[in-house]
């Protein structure tokens, strides 16, 4: 009887210690699969958006491709995690490439998408065939700030202060007060807008502040993929010091659009798929 019930421990022990493997290695963000194709691509969308802002994208790239499009956690609705953190992700998605045999997958980034797809290229500059960056800048801060420096603890109170007590219709105000600067298209507004009024709050201040806090300017001269930035129109205005900011990503390919703003997906998109498909081609 005694034997029998040490078996039990050691089996029980055993099935909770592979429960407890199972569930830390799951990633925490959502997949939507679109396409067959032979060629897999990567779509990371920028704060508090579903995966769904890439559905143009992966429509547009056709048969070739198979889009595995993400929805972070805690974004759009997206089950949140307790300690969101944007590394973490970063090594979630190279273990999910790994895990499904994606062979050299392409990588495509928006907004803090972007800047993800730059610290995964960097981190491993031999799992991915190609890279583009969507309006997302090595470092954030840099662009307003010249003598930006990354904080060993930065301290986001402020804006902590303001979106953690918000509650969906206060969160709706301020989403919809902000769209103007962020597209121009008059389509996808309302679903922007609802992305970020189901958004954890916790993980967007969390992410948010790690974000702005993140300075990727020299650490980008470790990708050796051919890359794509595409910028918003008005950028043009900045290139000197978007350039200056670029300068060590060498495989970069740095382009301005016609028109438009932050969602180029939306507000240009004839040239952002033209531009995305030859890259690719």
């Amino acid at each position: 009887m005694k034997k029998l019930f040490v078996l039990f421990l050691i089996f029980a022990l055993a099935a909770l210690c592979l429960n407890t493997f199972a569930q830390t290695t799951q990633p925490g963000f959502q997949v939507k699969t679109v396409g067959k194709g032979k060629q897999a691509v990567i779509m990371i969308p920028g704060f508090t958006c579903s995966g769904d802002v890439f559905d143009g994208t992966a429509a547009g790239l056709g048969n070739k491709y198979t889009s595995y499009i993400l929805t972070m956690p805690g974004y759009a609705g997206a089950p949140a995690e307790a300690a969101p953190n944007i590394s973490n992700w970063v090594e979630e998605i190279a273990a999910y490439v790994r895990k499904n045999n994606l062979h050299h997958p392409i990588l495509i980034g928006h907004s803090l998408g972007g800047g993800l797809v730059m610290t995964l290229a960097s981190r491993y500059p031999d799992l991915f065939s190609k890279a583009v960056i969507v309006d997302a800048l090595p470092c954030l801060g840099a662009l307003m700030n010249p003598d930006f420096k990354q904080a060993e603890t930065p301290d986001c109170s402020a804006f902590a202060n303001r979106i953690l007590p918000m509650n969906d219709s206060a969160m709706y105000k301020m989403q919809k007060m902000t769209i103007s600067r962020l597209t121009t298209d008059t389509v996808h507004k309302e679903d922007i807008i609802r992305w970020g009024v189901k958004t954890d709050r916790k993980t967007y201040v969390d992410t948010y502040c790690q974000f702005s806090n993140l300075d990727q300017r020299t650490t980008i001269s470790a990708v050796k993929i051919p890359t794509l930035v595409l910028l918003e129109s008005s950028f043009i205005n900045f290139k000197p010091a978007i350039e200056e900011q670029y300068k060590h990503l060498t495989t970069a390919t740095l382009k301005y659009a016609t028109k438009g703003l932050h969602f180029i997906m939306y507000d240009d998109t004839e040239w952002y798929l033209n531009e995305i498909t030859q890259f690719l081609n």
